[in-house]
């Protein structure tokens, strides 16, 4: 039987965020001293990526980075992490993707701005069948989105499971989504790409169009929301001390990879993912809170849940 040599490999964004600490947000115009600032390797898919491999998942990202400090500090994270980076590729001259995030320590919430070179783009002729079919399972996001494509249709040639994490709607993602198994957007996504404010039927709407095994969207500090085989799930979320949200859905997404290489029961994967996310918001920084699988475990056998009643009631009714 063929063994892969990864469980995981993903395909997608990094960037090394500024992070400000307030005890609040001031108001438009207004001003706020920061309380402190830091710096802290994040990025949707290296930060998911940081999440399997912490929950021993054997892991590989494919991506570019700058050479300047900051890409340093991504690739000593990753490295540290324990994931292969054999097809990482260092952009010469080039800043890494930076995000400086403001974050409300009176509530967690943070807002970010962002920058992303053009010279950062991987193209799709850097995606080899190689890097892909070496895997159990091909994370991706949206932004490079030719080069992700390309990525998830070697993985479909091949019968490797792509999961997908997108919140914005990026020019030619509809050549991507024929190609998930599992997507899981933000909560806003849905009625973007459909027009739809309804989210349970925008959600059917993006099923029925792509055939996906399943489609979600996660709902903050709700929990998520998902659409497998004609009916909907939800899983509440987990109620912890919320200091950060910064990287929570990134997470999720990582613990969520996690649960289809185990071949996790759907509810049990969603509970699970939202319990990593849910500790993820504990701690300072996109990855400050990444758990381990037994500290996970321990969240989900004794914490509240936070139940978005609506949705709950709405889902139990198919």
């Amino acid at each position: 039987m063929f063994m892969p040599d990864f469980d995981v490999v993903g395909v997608g964004l990094n960037a090394t965020d500024t992070l400000l600490l307030v005890s609040r947000f001031p108001a438009y115009a207004g001003k706020e001293p920061f309380e402190e600032e830091m710096l802290s390797p994040g990025g949707q898919v290296a930060s998911a990526m940081v999440a399997c491999a912490t929950l021993g998942l054997r892991t590989k990202y494919i991506g570019t980075v700058g050479d300047d400090e900051r890409g340093r500090i991504q690739m000593e994270s990753l490295l540290t992490s324990g994931i292969n980076l054999d097809h990482v590729q260092v952009r010469a001259n080039t800043p890494n993707q930076t995000a400086y995030i403001v974050i409300d320590r009176s509530t967690g919430e943070r807002t970010v701005f962002w920058r992303r070179p053009e010279e950062l783009r991987l193209e799709p002729e850097e995606i080899t069948d190689e890097m892909i079919t070496c895997s159990s399972l091909l994370h991706i996001d949206g932004h490079d989105t030719p080069a992700v494509a390309r990525a998830a249709r070697i993985a479909r040639a091949n019968g490797i499971a792509v999961t997908v994490d997108v919140d914005t709607i990026y020019h030619g993602f509809d050549k991507v989504l024929p190609y998930v198994d599992y997507l899981i957007t933000s909560s806003e996504f849905p009625s973007r790409y459909t027009g739809e404010n309804d989210p349970f039927k925008a959600l059917a709407m993006i099923q029925k169009e792509y055939g996906m095994q399943l489609a979600g969207m996660t709902l903050g500090a709700q929990g998520c929301l998902a659409l497998v085989d004609g009916k909907f799930h939800y899983s509440p979320a987990y109620v912890v001390n919320c200091v950060d949200t910064t990287g929570a859905g990134d997470v999720f997404h990582g613990a969520f990879c996690y649960g289809v290489v185990k071949g996790l029961p759907l509810m049990e994967a969603l509970d699970f993912s939202n319990a990593m996310a849910a500790l993820n918001c504990t701690a300072i920084g996109a990855r400050g809170g990444i758990a381990t699988l037994d500290t996970v475990r321990a969240l989900m056998s004794r914490a509240e849940r936070r139940v978005q009643k609506d949705v709950a009631e709405r889902a139990a009714r198919g």
